[in-house]
């Protein structure tokens, strides 16, 4: 009893710490970790978070790759240049921000492991690379005695979909176990909780915006009381914005990522679009956030005011916030909320949150 108290204060006090954030670099060997692991799937990013003295560390490796044909000239080059990939069936997997660096050289996109937050049914390898893509970041487990714990984000089942998180969750699981880990898996909602709302109880509303899909948990003193997702995020943007004005998902995403400012008025044809696309995903996630509230029997009665707290690389545009809080003074919930917050590390958010956890957790 008193080790889990132990942990669980360890965890705590790991909440309050400041991130050290850097990308995976090319050629970079992975990790071997010391001690409870946080693992953020997102289908942009995956990102390792590890408790590190007065800091939290994480590094994040592109979600994408990019195929090209194999030959014994082109893999010694690969070779060369620390270029990760694999090979198979004729073709060399090119993996992470090496994919990237393909991309651009060929004027293309690279491909994904997953859609709308979930493994992708349309990449026949997607396993296969999602597998070598997490592996770029953390090695096999040696431990000795007893087993590291890894938690790891999950979305949670999307409203009205097709979609189950079943499969996904268990091709990871499966994976991580293979690897000598102890997985624990954890809704991203919870996880954005988990990270930014220790001085409040771990009690409020944690959303996670990110590129595939938009995850909620409603928190009561870290218990997730409700999850969902809806299947619309920063790519949904990206795609109906290049859609209505005839330029690319990749280089709308730049412009978002670059330049938008939804407190400003729009200048352009590109900007107007970015702001329309903003609003509809921010009213089909408050209307959807109303609608499970109202109708769900499993809402506590909480005596005051709880946070909403934001996550993700969707939320990352200045006035943001502002936007968001005018959406939600159009909506009735039954529950009141006391403010809304932008996490202080919104890329870090999910992969920090669930370090926490596994740091609670490790036996």
């Amino acid at each position: 009893m008193t080790n889990e108290m132990g942990n669980v204060n360890n965890a705590i006090e790991a909440s309050q710490k400041k991130v050290v954030s850097r990308e995976k670099e090319v050629g970079e060997d992975a990790e071997r970790p010391r001690g409870p692991v946080g693992l953020d799937i997102g289908t942009s990013h995956i990102v390792m978070a590890q408790n590190r003295g007065k800091n939290i560390a994480t590094v994040k490796q592109l979600n994408a790759f990019f195929t090209i044909p194999n030959s014994k000239f082109t893999k010694k080059i690969l070779q060369e240049n620390d270029v990760t990939f694999f090979e198979k069936d004729n073709l060399f997997y090119i993996l992470g921000y090496s994919a990237d660096n393909f991309a651009n050289m060929f004027n293309t996109n690279t491909r994904r492991t997953m859609e709308q937050g979930l493994l992708s049914a349309r990449e026949d390898e997607g396993v296969t690379v999602i597998q070598a893509i997490i592996k770029t970041l953390i090695k096999k487990s040696t431990k000795a005695n007893g087993v590291d714990t890894i938690c790891f984000s999950m979305p949670g089942e999307p409203l009205g979909g097709m979609h189950s998180v079943i499969y996904h969750e268990s091709i990871i699981k499966m994976y991580l176990e293979e690897l000598g880990y102890k997985p624990i898996p954890i809704n991203e909602g919870l996880a954005t909780v988990m990270s930014e709302l220790a001085n409040d109880n771990f009690t409020g509303i944690g959303i996670s915006m990110g590129g595939g899909m938009c995850n909620v948990c409603l928190s009561y003193l870290s218990v997730p009381v409700i999850t969902y997702s809806i299947q619309k995020g920063g790519d949904y943007i990206d795609s109906m914005v290049g859609l209505s004005v005839g330029e690319s998902a990749t280089k709308i995403k730049v412009i978002k990522e670059e330049s938008l400012d939804l407190g400003r008025a729009p200048k352009n044809r590109v900007e107007t679009a970015l702001h329309i696309y903003y609003d509809d995903l921010i009213d089909t996630m408050l209307h959807s956030l109303q609608d499970v509230l109202r109708s769900s029997e499993k809402v506590p009665k909480i005596a005051k005011p709880i946070p909403i707290v934001l996550s993700g690389g969707t939320v990352l545009p200045e006035g943001f916030r502002e936007r968001f809080g005018k959406g939600l003074r159009k909506v009735r919930l039954p529950i009141e909320i006391s403010e809304v917050r932008v996490a202080k590390e919104p890329l870090d958010t999910t992969a920090k949150g669930a370090m926490v956890m596994a740091l609670s957790e490790e036996m």
